[in-house]
């Protein structure tokens, strides 16, 4: 799967990238601030609208898919979850438009864009679903070309937009762009969909919702919440600092997400499935120092090699965002502490250790939220990834003490029952 996704992760970057120059050519650090704070709402909603149940279905469609009354009762439940996450986004978006208009952009110039955004909520919820049903039946080599055709299209409309020198345009493609996914995901998959999911089957009751509960919390805490700080810290730049700033520190947010993406993805397929088969604290440990050892030295080089040539990487794709350079080192430091932490703290994920797993991401969140509030006012928009950096050091701490904590109380559960 990480082969057949590689060169599709390398488009899509490249091509994000790419936007993000025109953007910043065109519009600015303004065009960069309000194009994130967009983009943080879509993906808040892409896992509010589903509540969070997107890995929930990737793992029991593969367990069910031979088991008709099962897959029946999985696409009920996810039936009820995606309609009540639906319909209170839709209905929150449509009542208050001005007002997240004005709390996300700074003017309630863009309502509009919020009323439309709520008038697509189901399509943003159906591809979610239909994305985890996919990669749930392991259709990754068709499903990889699909996402790179959605992306390729939505990516042309946005550029049609930037060349047209109109903003509003290129906002309105990147709001649509769940709805052209779903389109083209359908396109290619109705029969492979159909053979599964019958519609005429499906009743308005969750038998399976406790099994999605976990997967739900989960997903809330790591996107739904960390989305809602994206976007907070963004508006706390602003009002503090200035617009510009905000820009700035939305393009090193825009360029972290770029070179971490290939970190998640190698992540989630090495080291979930390794940490799976972990028993005692000698496994643990070999396997981690395996994973330390083989892998970060690579991002470890990759890192410095993007702090030294952070003046070329600027200009290339946020030309005039000179400002940027000062950032570099705080946020590859805070994102190299976090690729180690990472490597620890899919143990949570790899075990189904659901609330060691929340309550860290409570934590990482919170202290992002109050150490970049802290440090603004005493070192402007550098302070806002100095805290980034601080934050990933403290959770490192608690994550590895939970880890080691539950390892030896497994190890010594085991030795009494033998």
């Amino acid at each position: 799967m990480t082969s057949l996704n590689a060169p599709v992760i390398l488009a899509r970057q490249f091509i994000s990238l790419f936007i993000r120059r025109v953007i910043a050519e065109n519009f600015g650090e303004s065009g960069i601030f309000l194009q994130g704070q967009l983009r943080s709402l879509i993906q808040l909603l892409t896992s509010f609208t589903s509540l969070g149940i997107f890995n929930g279905i990737v793992k029991y469609i593969s367990e069910f898919k031979e088991d008709e009354k099962q897959l029946t009762a999985l696409f009920s439940t996810t039936f009820v979850f995606t309609v009540l996450g639906s319909v209170i986004s839709s209905v929150v978006l449509l009542l208050w438009h001005e007002s997240l208009s004005t709390y996300l952009f700074g003017s309630d110039r863009y309502a509009y864009l919020i009323q439309l955004i709520a008038l697509l909520v189901p399509t943003i919820s159906l591809q979610r679903v239909f994305n985890g049903v996919i990669n749930g039946l392991s259709q990754y080599k068709k499903f990889a070309k699909i996402d790179l055709l959605s992306y390729l299209l939505s990516s042309a409309l946005i550029i049609g937009f930037l060349y047209a020198d109109n903003f509003d345009g290129v906002l309105i493609a990147i709001a649509i762009t769940p709805a052209i996914q779903l389109g083209t995901l359908l396109w290619v998959f109705t029969k492979v969909l159909t053979q599964y999911l019958k519609f005429k089957d499906l009743y308005f009751k969750a038998p399976l919702a406790k099994y999605f509960l976990a997967f739900s919390l989960m997903s809330f805490f790591s996107t739904v919440i960390l989305s809602t700080v994206e976007i907070e810290i963004r508006n706390m730049i602003l009002r503090r600092i200035s617009e510009s700033d905000a820009g700035i520190w939305s393009a090193m947010l825009d360029l972290s997400k770029n070179y971490m993406a290939f970190s998640t993805i190698l992540f989630t397929m090495y080291v979930i499935p390794k940490f799976a088969l972990v028993v005692g604290r000698r496994s643990f440990v070999r396997e981690m120092g395996h994973v330390y050892k083989t892998i970060l030295p690579i991002f470890g080089l990759g890192m410095i090699g993007v702090y030294l040539f952070r003046d070329f990487i600027i200009a290339l794709i946020f030309p005039g965002f000179d400002a940027m350079s000062s950032l570099f080192q705080w946020q590859l430091l805070g994102d190299f502490v976090r690729l180690i932490s990472m490597v620890v703290s899919y143990y949570f994920i790899a075990k189904k250790l659901v609330y060691h797993f929340v309550f860290t991401e409570i934590l990482s969140v919170g202290l992002f939220y109050l150490f970049a509030h802290y440090f603004i006012d005493i070192y402007g928009v550098e302070g806002v990834v100095i805290g980034h950096l601080i934050r990933y050091f403290m959770y490192l701490i608690v994550v590895f003490v939970l880890v080691w904590q539950y390892v030896r109380k497994q190890e010594q559960h085991n030795s009494e029952r033998v």
